[in-house]
């Protein structure tokens, strides 16, 4: 089996990383310690094809393909896991959702201007009272009496880019009754009346990528903005989740690559007894466990992009491959981070390392996108086809 690279691979990944190195990580402390949106590191991303890898140039992408979206994110992780979250969300939960159910004239208007990076997109499935249970939730789309338009109702929580964004991607319950299979994507211009921003959330981790509740009051959405038919909702959701759950397990193993790269710098650096503390086998150790977690991380990620790529070409699912990547991604990124902490002691402990923000941005991984838990039953159900 080859798992070199390609030409067209390896220069996206080049370019990712010196985009990150140059751009993002000199300002990535900045950001974290004001919380402000990164817009113009955004728009530059866009220029350089990275707000809409897979998307074809026929409609605003690079064209390129999954394995190339995972270096991306990693790079961009590596350098700040924060600008890594704005990217994958745009890339894998919007723009993928509108290249795999929607026509082409809404590629054009929903996903052309997101791609570029000249606007930002956001999806719209977690509410106050429904996070994993999806299927569960309150907010409402009702058909007009001419069958022109829906009006939406409710509220919508934890949106990634959600104060920024020009259009969501929107689940919401045609019929309440019918559970998961009531629910329907709908495309929302966010400058439409009725639609209301919240306050930008004061998170842990990742501060610098905004997150907000999003409240509709009698928000009128076209019907041509639907995205698939009605009731197609949930099975498009969690179609999508799949390929973001790819994009979130590179963004984990990018911040366990930095978290590791800095520990080994410093367990080659840092003298203690007379000696460096990378000879002290304790330390030798945890550098050991890391790289072995780090380097099964990043191959599970690949493997999962590349059968994403498989499904697009055949049909079926991702579903396996993409929630293993992301559980073992996720919880490797927050022990390289747990560990980085330790190898560096009271310095590690400082923010004048990157190694707490480290730390505190692998948190998340575990946790959106479906928590840790929600994968193991993901997997164990896949495997064992019982519910």
């Amino acid at each position: 089996m080859d798992f070199s690279l390609s030409d067209d691979q390896q220069m996206i990944q080049a370019a990712a990383r010196e985009f990150a190195t140059e751009v993002i990580a000199p300002a990535a402390a900045r950001f974290d310690q004001s919380g402000e949106f990164p817009l113009d590191n955004i728009r530059k991303a866009g220029e350089l094809g990275f707000m809409g890898i897979e998307v074809p140039e026929e409609f605003g992408g690079a064209g390129l393909d999954p394995i190339s979206f995972s270096l991306v994110i990693e790079e961009i992780a590596a350098a700040d896991a924060a600008h890594a979250t704005i990217v994958s969300v745009n890339n894998s939960l919007y723009c993928n959702a509108i290249l795999q159910f929607g026509t082409d004239a809404q590629k054009r208007q929903f996903a052309r201007p997101i791609a570029t990076g000249e606007e930002i997109g956001c999806y719209g499935l977690s509410e106050p009272q429904s996070g994993s249970d999806a299927g569960s939730m309150r907010t409402r789309a009702v058909l007009s009496a001419d069958g022109s338009h829906y009006l939406v109702n409710g509220k919508k929580s934890w949106i990634t880019s959600g104060p920024v964004a020009r259009y969501m991607l929107l689940f919401a319950t045609v019929d309440p009754s019918r559970g998961p299979k009531g629910v329907t994507a709908l495309m929302v211009d966010t400058g439409e009346a009725g639609y209301l921003r919240g306050k930008t959330e004061p998170k842990l981790g990742i501060r610098a990528s905004a997150t907000c509740e999003v409240e509709f009051a009698d928000c009128r959405v076209p019907v041509a903005n639907r995205l698939g038919g009605e009731g197609q909702g949930f099975q498009i959701a969690m179609t999508v989740l799949d390929a973001g759950r790819v994009g979130i397990a590179a963004q984990a193993v990018g911040i366990a690559r930095a978290a590791y790269e800095a520990s080994v710098r410093f367990a080659q650096e840092r003298k203690a007894f007379g000696s460096a503390i990378g000879s002290f086998q304790l330390i030798q150790g945890k550098l050991a466990d890391m790289k072995c977690r780090l380097d099964a991380a990043r191959l599970l990620t690949w493997r999962a992009a590349w059968n994403k790529a498989e499904v697009r070409k055949h049909g079926g699912r991702n579903t396996t491959e993409a929630s293993v990547a992301k559980l073992f991604a996720s919880e490797t990124a927050m022990y390289c981070a747990h560990q980085a902490v330790q190898i560096h002691g009271g310095i590690g402990y400082s923010r004048e390392m990157p190694l707490e923000r480290y730390f505190r941005d692998a948190k998340i991984t575990e946790i959106y996108e479906g928590t840790s838990e929600i994968q193991r039953i993901v997997i164990a159900r896949q495997e064992t086809g019982l519910r």
